[in-house]
C-alpha cells in the first residue's frame, strides 16, 4: 500500500497541516474537550468530508437524535441526505442503557468474562463502514454507574474490535476540564486515554480579561508526527470549525 493510503484526512480546514501526513488508518482517537468545544461538530465534520471521498461512515450517537445531527449537519452546509441516499453515511441512535444491560446479561452467561464481544451488542450488521464515530463514550459509561469494572471490560472489547476489523474511529469524551498538565495524562475512565492511538483535546479557552475563544492540541497520535502545539479554533456558520495552525496560543489565559 502506498504510503498515501495509509492514512486519512479530516478535511477540516487548517487541522491536517499539523500532522506530517495524516491519521492513520484503523487507529481509535479519543476527541476530548468539556461541554461547548465543538467536539460534535468536528466529528460530524469529519464524517461528511470522509464520504466525499467515497468512504463509508458510521455516527453512533448515543445522546442526540438522527434527525438533530442531520440538521446540524445541513445548517453547515454539509449535504448529509445526499450522502445516505449515496448509501456512505448512516447516522444511527443507539442506547446506552441498552447496551449496558447487554453487557450484563452477556458477562452473567460468559464461563469468561473476556470472551463477550461488543459486535453483538454493539454495531449493525447490514452495514460495513470504513470510519466509525462515537458520540459518546460519556453517555455509554454513565449507563454503566457504579459498575466500573464491567465499562473497562466493555471498553477494552470494544477497542479489540475496531482494531481487528481495522476501522479508524473517532470516539467523542466528554470531560469538565482538561485532564492533562504538564504532559502527564489522567483518565476517570480506566484504560481509555491508554487503550486509543490518538488523542485530540478541544478546549474552551478564557484570556485575561474575560474575553473568549477555543484551541485544539494533538496530545497523541501513535504511528505519526505532529506539532505539538495549541492553537487557536473558530466555529463559524457554514463553515464548521476552522483551525488555524500557525496561531499558537500565547499570552494569559486559561484551558477549560
Amino acid at each position: 500500500m502506498p504510503k498515501k493510503d495509509k492514512y486519512l484526512k479530516t478535511g477540516i480546514a487548517g487541522f491536517d497541516i499539523l500532522f506530517e501526513h495524516g491519521i492513520p488508518k484503523g487507529k481509535a482517537i479519543l476527541i476530548e474537550g468539556s461541554a461547548g468545544t465543538g467536539k460534535t461538530i468536528f466529528c460530524l465534520q469529519t464524517a461528511y468530508n470522509t464520504c466525499r471521498m467515497g468512504k463509508k461512515v458510521l455516527y453512533m450517537s448515543f445522546e442526540e437524535s438522527e434527525d438533530s445531527l442531520i440538521e446540524h449537519m445541513e445548517d453547515f452546509g454539509w449535504n448529509a441526505i445526499e450522502m445516505q441516499k449515496r448509501g456512505l453515511l448512516r447516522i444511527t441512535r443507539f442506547s446506552a442503557i441498552d447496551i449496558a444491560r447487554s453487557v450484563e446479561a452477556l458477562l452473567s452467561e460468559a464461563k469468561k468474562e473476556l470472551l463477550i464481544t461488543t459486535e453483538t451488542v454493539l454495531f449493525p450488521h447490514d452495514f460495513d463502514p470504513e470510519v466509525i464515530v462515537i458520540d459518546s463514550l460519556t453517555a455509554i459509561a454513565s449507563a454503566f454507574s457504579g459498575e466500573d469494572y464491567r465499562f473497562r471490560i466493555y471498553i477494552e472489547q470494544l477497542f479489540r474490535y475496531l482494531e481487528k476489523k481495522k476501522i479508524t474511529s473517532y470516539l467523542i469524551k466528554e470531560t469538565p476540564a482538561p485532564t492533562h498538565i504538564g504532559g502527564v495524562y489522567k483518565d476517570e475512565h480506566g484504560p481509555i486515554a491508554f487503550l486509543a492511538d490518538g488523542i485530540i483535546c478541544i478546549y474552551n479557552v478564557v484570556y485575561t480579561g474575560g474575553k473568549r475563544g477555543g484551541a485544539i492540541e494533538i496530545l497523541k497520535m501513535r504511528g505519526e508526527s505532529f506539532k505539538k502545539i495549541t492553537v487557536k479554533i473558530e466555529i463559524k456558520s457554514k463553515s464548521g470549525l476552522i483551525v488555524y495552525p500557525n496561531q499558537e496560543l500565547k499570552g494569559n489565559y486559561v484551558l477549560t
